[in-house]
């Protein structure tokens, strides 16, 4: 499904990827973790090409992201991205959000748009705050509008950017249990994280990065259970600590 080939890239003079590969089979979950500054959200970011990279490439259920001819916008709408700081439009209705995208790029019309919009609206729980705008909606019900806009699209994957950093910790746990849901019903996702107790629940495989490289590609169940790496199990001993003491 995605297969992250050799990939590098540079800012100047420094190595932000160094050589990553990896492959994430359809149907599973692929959690990125590791310290502050390791490439975690660049690596990411490169898959739908919101990033450049200088080397090696990137395919998406057999689209080349790095090609020449490779339609953006198409690539964009067949794998979702949430973000951290939600990125919904402030003019709009929670509702006129999820609808836009699917009229503007898929060429549903209204009346089809807003019958998937309020079915997805539905499945996040907020089928109640369609008509309201962003400002009058909590941190959590933004971020999971934002998953119902990428939903929307009918992607063949997700990925997620520090999904619940932005949120206050009452809030976590209602984004997570969408995530996990979404996990339980087959999506592909790739999902950077600090919270290791949701990847521990819902990673197929781990992704542990350091420095711009992948140090460990690992069944989840393994990579907890005994890291390799000594930078992965301090890192796991300082992030686990406080993931449990704060849930």
């Amino acid at each position: 499904m995605i297969e992250i080939r050799s990939v590098s890239k540079w800012y100047g003079d420094f190595r932000v990827l160094d050589e990553c590969s990896a492959t994430v089979a359809k149907g599973s979950v692929a959690v990125l973790c590791g310290p502050s500054g390791s490439g975690k959200s660049t690596l990411l970011r490169c898959i739908n090409r919101l990033e450049t990279f200088d080397e090696g490439d990137i395919v998406v259920d057999g689209l080349s992201v790095s090609a020449k001819d490779t339609d953006l916008s198409a690539l964009r709408s067949r794998v979702g991205m949430v973000f951290q700081s939600f990125e919904l439009f402030p003019h709009r209705t929670a509702l006129e959000n999820i609808n836009l995208a699917q009229m503007a790029v898929l060429k549903r019309d209204r009346d089809t748009a807003v019958e998937r919009s309020m079915a997805l609206l539905e499945r996040v729980g907020l089928a109640d705050q369609a008509h309201k705008y962003p400002s009058a909606l909590s941190g959590g019900q933004q971020q999971r509008i934002a998953i119902a806009r990428a939903l929307a699209m009918d992607p063949v994957a997700l990925l997620f950017d520090e999904p619940t950093s932005a949120l206050d910790p009452e809030m976590i746990s209602e984004v997570l249990d969408v995530i996990v849901s979404l996990a339980e019903q087959g999506m592909t996702m790739m999902v950077v994280t600090h919270e290791m107790a949701f990847a521990r629940q819902v990673a197929s495989r781990v992704l542990f990065m350091d420095q711009g490289r992948i140090i460990e590609d690992r069944d989840s169940h393994s990579f907890f259970l005994e890291p390799h790496s000594s930078r992965a199990r301090e890192f796991l001993s300082k992030i686990l600590r406080h993931d449990f003491v704060r849930v």
